[in-house]
């Protein structure tokens, strides 16, 4: 993996620890939005991790197969990008 796992542990270690306050919140019977908020900024801390590691796959990873691939090697590739793309599409359109 290419991506900074500094960077990336930092995050989801962050995840991890917010987590954990969760489940003491629930054992606590706290009030419910608040642990909605906290599960929300938790999903959000995960959603970073995950883009920063897809945005470093396209940079490296994607790049180099289809600098130094074969057409077999560039195939597979082009079907996760394919896959991508459509995901992009669809989080843009329903933020419309």
């Amino acid at each position: 993996m290419i991506a900074d796992a500094d960077k990336i542990s930092k995050l989801l270690k962050t995840a991890r620890g917010q987590i954990d306050g969760i489940l003491r919140m629930i054992e606590e019977d706290r009030y419910c939005i608040d642990i909605s908020n906290q599960l929300q900024a938790t999903s959000s801390i995960l959603k970073k991790a995950n883009n920063e590691i897809l945005r470093e796959h396209l940079h490296h990873c994607v790049r180099e197969s289809f600098e130094d691939g074969t057409e077999a090697d560039k195939e597979p590739v082009r079907d996760h990008s394919r896959t991508g793309f459509r995901l992009i599409a669809c989080r843009r359109s329903s933020r419309a």
